[in-house]
């Protein structure tokens, strides 16, 4: 009783010191709480905060921007109460057609973005009324619909004049190209504010990508990955027709596509503005890299993964003109050596983020020198790090390295090399390390709840087929963690357990091809994990019966 008149005289007195500051005041202070959180999630926040008082519950509702609707029995509570809503995201497991019909009730005046992905097919009689009644429209994302027709891009087109972004990536069942051409001429004649798509793996050629570079007079960004049916020499020829592109990302998954010729290269050159240059699976050249180097682009990202033909002359050429870069992804750049990334990195002052998964021939030399040439890395990719090759890490250099407090992500999978030992010393340094990636690391076992004891802000985990993991000695509370990939592990009820009990700010766990675990040990974490998501939890198929929440 004493407790609960304590509690009771604690809220009262919080209430009544809210009431005393406007509604307005509380908005730019929680807006300035947002801002500065550096996991940069709103929900995480709002949800608390919206608790404490009937006022602030009003304030972290004109807070809420974004919505994902499920069903739609409290659609008229919910959008009487955010009335700031400008995105709205349709989960895939409610009819949309019923769901877009709904929501157009609504006077949602500031709505610019409706989210589609995953759904079986385009709500084409949801999205006409839903377009007829909401005319504020400017992103439309429907990446991965189970079936997409011709019609479908006909019916966007009619309906969305105003798009300015657009996502038809990854479809599934189109085979046929030439059917899809007339359709997207459609799209880039209709969308005439259009300025960026993503047609990844769309039934997309040479002719339709013309019209849309031809027609869409403010495309800006295009992202066309894996669209077999482009050729170079069709890319080459759509890219005349836009000079005004600042991103491009390109890729496919034919060997023997080059982007060599000279006819590519020119075109490429000559995108003056060209900020994000993504190049993937293709043969380059050396050539191509000396020519962006002496047109001075001023590229801020460059990703070339899985490319072939070109070296270290080219490289070297292009960053050491070209000093801008703050995002670089070389996977699988096999020529690359420790003193090559050392040589490189005095080049990197503004590196944010860098890939160098599957270089063979690195090891901790060149992670140390990306760390003191670059002071504003946060991100580093070193996955399949010396091959097949043991890697010898020198113990008396990590224990007398310094302190880098800007790293936020490391992702040293696949590295059967990585000892507790090693990783209790390499993650020592970086304090503020918020993401760890570790799949496929053999060798790690109980030294990661020492990892999880010293790096306190770590918020995504990834342990998925580590088979020697164990996580029984993490008898201490992990504050902030929010993903942990348990995958393909022999992690059993009592760790669960642990787990449940220390990490209860859990919002994904994973725990696919996991046998020790059983409904006892699922029970814990649904009992104990409340801001677990249903949608985002994925477990064993035995337990499917036990996920009520």
């Amino acid at each position: 009783m004493k407790r609960k008149r304590t509690c009771s005289a604690f809220n009262s007195t919080v209430t009544a010191t809210c009431s005393h500051l406007p509604d307005e005041c509380w908005e730019f202070i929680f807006g300035l709480i947002i801002n500065d959180d550096e996991n940069r999630n709103k929900l995480r926040i709002l949800n608390p905060l919206s608790l404490v008082s009937k006022q602030f519950l009003s304030v972290t509702d004109r807070l809420r921007f974004t919505l994902t609707v499920y069903e739609p029995s409290y659609l008229r509570r919910i959008f009487k109460r955010c009335t700031n809503l400008n995105s709205i995201q349709l989960a895939s497991s409610f009819d949309s057609d019923k769901l877009l019909r709904i929501i157009s009730r609504f006077p949602l005046k500031q709505l610019t973005s409706l989210i589609l992905f995953y759904q079986p097919k385009i709500p084409t009689i949801g999205l006409r009324v839903f377009s007829q009644k909401i005319t504020t429209l400017t992103s439309l994302n429907c990446s991965h619909i189970g079936c997409l027709n011709t019609s479908d891009l006909f019916l966007i087109a009619e309906c969305f004049p105003l798009l300015q972004e657009l996502d038809l990536s990854y479809p599934s069942g189109c085979k046929n190209y030439t059917s899809y051409v007339d359709g997207v001429e459609a799209l880039s004649l209709a969308l005439i504010k259009l300025r960026k798509v993503n047609l990844s793996e769309f039934p997309i050629n040479n002719q339709s990508l013309y019209h849309l570079f031809n027609n869409c007079k403010h495309l800006e960004e295009v992202i066309i990955l894996r669209c077999d049916e482009i050729t170079s020499t069709g890319l080459a020829s759509a890219i005349r027709e836009r000079p005004t592109l600042r991103s491009l990302s390109f890729a496919t998954t034919k060997v023997s596509e080059v982007f060599t010729t000279s006819q590519s290269i020119d075109s490429l050159v000559s995108l003056k503005g060209l900020t994000c240059l993504v190049l993937r699976n293709l043969n380059i050249s050396d050539e191509l890299l000396y020519s962006i180097a002496r047109e001075g682009l001023l590229l801020t990202r460059l990703d070339l993964p899985f490319c072939s033909n070109y070296s270290y002359n080219g490289i070297f050429c292009l960053l050491s003109k070209c000093r801008r870069f703050q995002h670089l992804n070389l996977q699988y750049a096999d020529f690359l050596n420790d003193q090559d990334v050392v040589q490189l990195s005095s080049f990197l002052g503004d590196l944010v983020s860098i890939n160098l998964s599957h270089c063979d021939k690195l090891t901790e030399s060149a992670l140390f020198a990306l760390l003191r040439n670059c002071p504003s890395l946060s991100e580093i990719e070193m996955e399949s790090m010396g091959g097949e090759s043991d890697i010898v890490w020198n113990s008396d250099s990590l224990r007398k390295s310094c302190v880098y407090p800007q790293l936020k992500g490391l992702y040293l999978g696949s590295n059967s090399w990585l000892s507790d030992e090693i990783l209790i010393m390499v993650t020592s340094i970086f304090p503020n390390l918020q993401l760890l990636d570790l799949e496929f690391c053999n060798h790690i076992s109980e030294g990661i709840c020492e990892v999880l004891r010293k790096c306190c802000k770590i918020r995504l985990l990834n342990l998925a087929y580590c088979p020697r993991v164990k996580l029984h000695r993490m008898n201490f509370v992990v504050p902030k963690l929010e993903v942990l990939n348990l995958s393909d592990t022999k992690v059993d009820d009592e760790t669960l357990y642990l787990i449940s009990k220390n990490c209860s700010g859990l919002m994904t766990l994973q725990l696919r091809n996991c046998s020790g675990v059983t409904k006892k040990g699922w029970k814990c974490v649904l009992k104990n994990c409340r801001q677990l998501r249903k949608h985002e939890c994925i477990i064993p198929s035995s337990l499917e019966t036990t996920r009520t929440m």
